[in-house]
């Protein structure tokens, strides 16, 4: 796609302003979504920490890829079930599994720094790692149906899929007939456009007594401070120590819960910046290299649980950002991790983000998450698919991708989408071998 904004490229700094905070509220919601579903309670994950180790994380990706991989980093949803875990072992369990993670990540890179990274596009080729990215994007779809339902409050609820679409709605009038800046920040203007109609239709339900209505949540704002410092994992784990640790044991235990689920992520990582380098048409696995982002990977994990607790991952999100507004400046990105160091510390922009209804957030990311998919179908188009080698290769990650097959070995849950990428990668491997002759052709 012909980008407005190429990596290398600075837009001016007002502008750049509202086009960062469009990429910190394309992340938002699932970076500050993690920190919840593992501790409710907030005694060990704090949202603004997990905010400000994203932010941390994001920009020492950025210097470890050379400044040449738009992408945030942000809270890892693969890690939800390890952090869970982890919790019983304290903040200094949290972390030690989060630098587990990350020295797998590190170990790999490494390896392919000695062996090169050749063997990556041998094993993923266009007919393996497109539909793999198109089922990122598809698989992401019931989290943005939900959202759109309101699933979460337990009612049906037509007010807020009407919320939603229209949120929808906004982001492709302001992303195909705006102008020139509006196409910048589509999802700027269509959540904050459907969430200043919430708010209206909020408070009209507070006067006339109608629940129905009242979809943005006010108590969000509650007792706010201006300044408050965030519950960082490090203040935690020096005041706690290795106080809940009973020996060797316990750390075993955090190394099975965390390094095998990194392997697993891998592959959605490499998908995410083989997407990518199609956005902005330049290969990332060669230039900067994958040893380079599997460190920035890895160690901004690291980085961003001492700060926050969760491990990062490169964002779909983000990417799907990207590659609808044309702007993959590192700027860009680099401004929106500042944000979330900056606004961390903010307790009324926080409250502000959990304030929105989160129809409207799955309203945005039906744009976001197809787009995820869209791209991964594109590279695709030019895969013969009359040939049943790369058909039955195809048929083998949508369909067990989507259908959810996931393998449980022990304390290990390989998800549906690593699962799907497997089968896909050995089905190319045992049945889609070429002959010279066709490899020529």
């Amino acid at each position: 796609m012909k980008l407005v904004y190429d990596i290398g490229d600075k837009p001016p700094i007002k502008q750049n302003l509202i086009y960062a905070l469009q990429q910190l509220l394309a992340i938002m919601a699932a970076t500050l979504l993690v920190p919840v579903l593992v501790d409710a309670s907030g005694t060990y994950m704090s949202q603004p920490a997990a905010l400000c180790g994203a932010g941390f994380g994001t920009l020492f990706y950025l210097f470890m890829t050379k400044k040449k991989s738009p992408v945030f980093l942000g809270s890892s949803f693969a890690f939800i079930g390890p952090l869970c875990g982890a919790v019983a072992f304290g903040f200094m369990g949290i972390f030690l599994g989060a630098v587990f993670a990350g020295l797998v990540y590190v170990l790999i890179a490494l390896i392919v720094k000695k062996t090169g990274s050749a063997w990556v596009n041998k094993l993923l080729p266009p007919v393996v790692i497109g539909p793999t990215v198109a089922l990122i994007g598809l698989s992401l779809c019931g989290s943005a149906v939900n959202n759109l339902n309101n699933t979460a409050a337990g009612s049906y609820s037509l007010v807020h899929i009407a919320l939603g679409v229209l949120a929808f709605f906004i982001t492709v009038y302001a992303s195909t007939k705006g102008s020139k800046g509006m196409k910048l920040i589509p999802f700027v203007i269509g959540i904050l456009g459907a969430y200043i109609i919430a708010l209206v239709l909020t408070l009209i339900g507070n006067a006339a007594g109608i629940d129905a209505i009242k979809v943005v949540n006010l108590a969000a704002f509650n007792n706010v401070k201006i300044f408050e410092v965030p519950n960082f994992t490090f203040v935690g784990m020096f005041k706690e120590g290795f106080s809940k640790f009973e020996g060797f044991s316990t750390v075993l235990n955090i190394f099975m819960l965390f390094a095998p689920v990194a392997f697993v992520v891998l592959a959605e990582h490499i998908a995410d910046h083989k997407n990518l380098s199609t956005i902005i048409d330049r290969d990332l696995i060669t230039e900067p290299g994958l040893h380079r982002t599997l460190l920035g990977d890895g160690v901004g994990s690291i980085i961003g649980s001492f700060f926050g607790g969760c491990p990062n991952t490169t964002y779909g999100e983000s990417v799907g950002c990207v590659a609808i507004t044309g702007n993959a400046s590192i700027s860009t990105i680099a401004l929106a991790a500042v944000y979330c160091i900056v606004l961390s510390f903010f307790g009324p922009f926080t409250a502000f983000v959990n304030s929105i209804p989160s129809c409207i957030t799955g309203g945005v990311c039906i744009a976001l998450y197809g787009f995820i998919a869209v791209s991964g179908l594109k590279m695709v188009q030019h895969v013969n698919l009359n040939d049943n080698r790369n058909l039955f290769v195809v048929a083998a990650i949508l369909v067990t991708g989507i259908g959810g097959l996931t393998l449980n070995l022990g304390p290990i849950t390989i998800s549906s989408i690593a699962t799907a990428l497997i089968l896909g990668i050995l089905v190319n491997v045992i049945f889609n071998k070429r002959t010279e002759e066709e490899k020529a052709e």
